[in-house]
């Protein structure tokens, strides 16, 4: 590959092979930089190896699991099933891994090489990956992010996301705490494949940050599926006690479970880095980066979840790529983030697309929020109620839609699809007019009155 500055090892170095550092690296490369990455761990970052995409393949089988709940209701005789967690364990991994071997092949074709090790600044150009050291003319910090574990007693027994993924039988009876997605996901997961499960947060309803409405719809299907939800209940410890545990919390008698998974959030992961040997700063324990996410060092970048912006896969490819722009001159294109799409994939999904109603308030005098309330055509033979919910938030002075929050079977599908036309303006009006294709869930959206 070409070489931009002799006079280091590398153009640009990167620090981090996940999804952020991964964008950055194949981005400099098309500009002629010389590059490398810095990974000890498995290329592709949380997404790859224990999040996203291991998570999504463990929502699949859950899944399953309510379809043969609603083909009983049309009709099927036996359609219920039992699950073989070693097989879908060993299917995790093989994905994985497959993964794991394209993305470094694409690094290998592409002239990027892979330094396997941890990184530590020894001033600003130069870092220790173990006993080699490094120079780079331009450095991108994209290190993401690690679970937090609160200090309490016993907080080291508990689980975190990483270990969900390989364990070595599902829990019979799992403690959950923390309602963010992580947990209302895994929720969801284990409760379907056969674990009682309970969950515990601090906060008044599940799913912190996401729209009130949202937010207790999705905690009321959560409830119905047989899924008991804490609210208001912070974790003050936990006790190992026969083969299992005891949960402390407060206001409340201890529970008992056979694990304890703890998903209270997740923080950057500088530990070792030596940030300060660079002259890179920090805010509130994250890296603080500009406009084009430069650092206290011009010449370092800092993207993905070890900066507090938002913590999406997508938005981290975004990042890199535009760090990569920015340090080697091309036209500099900030990330958007005012229609950032999220979803949560439990059964229901819920998805959410612009401001909060809370947000959309503090934001503007003059807010209407629209609903539509209904059943999906496809659960009306099931005896128990499924009511979905999209909610629109508009601000009455323009007439435009500033949020959509939906919770319902496909809901990320809907909500990214509108991403488009809300960057363009679209008023509720607009919203309303097309002819949308019967029987179907996104027709919906164009039904809600105003």
């Amino acid at each position: 590959m070409g070489h931009l500055n002799a006079d280091f090892d590398y153009d640009l170095l990167v620090l981090g092979a996940g999804s952020g550092g991964l964008a950055a690296a194949q981005r400099a490369v098309q500009m002629g930089a010389k590059v490398a990455i810095a990974e000890r761990d498995a290329v592709g970052g949380t997404c790859v190896n224990r999040g996203c995409i291991p998570k999504k393949l463990m929502v699949y089988a859950a899944n399953f699991v309510h379809q043969q709940q609603t083909a009983a209701a049309y009709g099927w005789v036996n359609p219920k099933g039992l699950l073989d967690w070693p097989n879908l364990r060993q299917l995790l991994q093989t994905r994985v891994e497959q993964l794991q071997k394209a993305q470094a092949e694409k690094l290998k074709k592409a002239g990027i090489d892979l330094l396997r090790a941890d990184a530590t600044f020894i001033d600003a150009h130069r870092v220790a990956l173990g006993e080699q050291i490094v120079s780079a003319a331009k450095l991108i910090i994209a290190v993401g992010s690690q679970p937090i574990l609160p200090d309490l007693p016993g907080i080291e027994q508990a689980l975190t996301s990483r270990q969900m993924f390989s364990l070595e039988a599902l829990p019979r009876r799992l403690m959950i705490v923390g309602g963010g997605y992580i947990g209302a996901e895994f929720g969801h997961i284990c409760h379907a494949l056969g674990s009682e499960v309970t969950l515990a947060d601090s906060s008044e309803a599940i799913l912190p940050g996401f729209d009130f409405d949202l937010r207790q719809r999705l905690q009321q299907h959560l409830q119905q599926q047989g899924i008991q939800i804490l609210t208001e209940t912070p974790l003050k410890g936990i006790q190992s006690e026969r083969g299992g545990y005891r949960v402390q919390v407060s206001g409340r008698e201890p529970l008992v479970a056979d694990a304890v998974l703890c998903a209270v959030g997740r923080k950057p992961a500088l530990d070792g880095l030596d940030l300060d040997a660079a002259g890179v700063e920090t805010a509130a324990g994250a890296i603080a980066v500009g406009t084009h996410y430069q650092t206290s060092q011009p010449h370092i970048c800092a993207v993905g979840d070890c900066i507090d912006r938002l913590p999406l896969t997508p938005v981290a490819k975004a990042e890199g790529r535009a760090a990569a722009d920015w340090l080697f001159d091309q036209l500099p294109h900030p990330v958007d983030y005012d229609w950032v799409p999220s979803a949560v994939f439990t059964y229901p999904q819920a998805a959410a697309i612009g401001l909060t109603e809370s947000a959309a308030r503090q934001q503007r005098d003059d807010i209407r929020c629209s609903y539509a309330r209904f059943q999906p055509l496809h659960y009306s033979p099931l005896e128990s109620s499924f009511e979905a919910l999209i909610k629109v938030v508009v601000d009455q002075t323009t007439e435009r839609v500033v949020g959509v929050h939906i919770v319902a079977p496909r809901a990320a599908e809907m909500v990214q699809m509108l991403a488009p036309a809300l960057r363009q303006g679209l008023t509720q009006a607009e919203l309303s007019h097309p002819i949308g294709i019967h029987p179907t869930l996104g027709e919906e959206l164009f039904n809600i009155s105003t």
